[in-house]
């Protein structure tokens, strides 16, 4: 693990994710859920914000380096093996990898009917038809008699690996409060993957992705929803990695 702004950060790649949770449905000591964010620019800058918010999410069992400026620090500050671990590739790569597997998925997120597109377009896209659930959470936070009676219908599914589709930070908080109503498997957050493998949202190209710049790419297909989002998380995320360095250098050097 790196820590990026304080956060503790997953240092190597999408393929050895997935290897580790296809292998580790099958420990017997497995009793509680694993917590797994995708974990962006925003998401860090949250956590700058937020000590409460960013204590969850070192509580949580992996936050993947989901955008290209996390992987890029990371990477500066020695992790040498870290590639970036994109939400929605993450998400179709473990749905891929776990087709012929006895592992079932639950989605929750997304507006009413998305998380139902999604698990028609995991058996199209991915060969995989084992779907053994879906919720759409209302816009409003749940109560906890709700929470559990999600988390209830979670456990009467059958489901090994939940995914959450919301925004930051909503999602990681909806995944550490459903985790107390469940026992083993994965709770996994990766934003809007669920809109984009259902086609509800268009997808940046490759290039643009390998380049950093996904976030220009979706201010200019949602300039109204995002724009006073990156407004403020750009600058702040390069200013705050920026004073992190500096401060760095300065109390190594002030102890040589």
């Amino acid at each position: 693990m790196t820590k990026v702004l304080g956060v503790s950060i997953y240092s190597e790649n999408i393929v050895s994710a997935v290897a580790t949770i296809c292998s580790s449905q099958s420990d017997p000591e497995n009793r509680k859920p694993k917590l797994i964010s995708a974990t962006s620019a925003h998401g860090l800058v949250e956590a700058a914000k937020d000590i409460t918010y960013k204590q969850l999410l070192n509580n949580f069992y992996w936050n993947l380096p989901d955008g290209m400026p996390v992987t890029w620090v990371a990477k500066l500050k020695g992790a040498k093996k870290i590639q970036r671990c994109y939400g929605p590739d993450f998400f179709a790569a473990t749905i891929s990898a776990t087709k012929n597997l006895p592992l079932e998925h639950f989605f929750c997120g997304g507006k009413p009917g998305v998380a139902d597109q999604l698990a028609e377009a995991c058996q199209i896209k991915f060969g995989n038809h084992q779907i053994a659930g879906t919720y759409s959470p209302p816009f409003r936070e749940m109560t906890d008699s709700e929470m559990e009676q999600l988390g209830q219908q979670i456990i009467r599914s059958g489901a090994h690996i939940v995914w959450i589709g919301l925004s930051t930070p909503k999602q990681e908080k909806f995944a550490e409060r459903l985790c107390h109503y469940l026992s083993g498997g994965y709770i996994i957050t990766v934003g809007a993957a669920f809109d984009f493998h259902t086609g509800q949202v268009k997808q940046a190209p490759k290039w643009i992705q390998k380049i950093g710049m996904e976030w220009f790419f979706r201010l200019l297909v949602e300039p109204k929803r995002l724009y006073r989002r990156y407004l403020e998380i750009v600058p702040k995320f390069i200013w705050l990695n920026f004073k992190e360095f500096i401060d760095f250098y300065i109390y190594k050097k002030g102890h040589i």
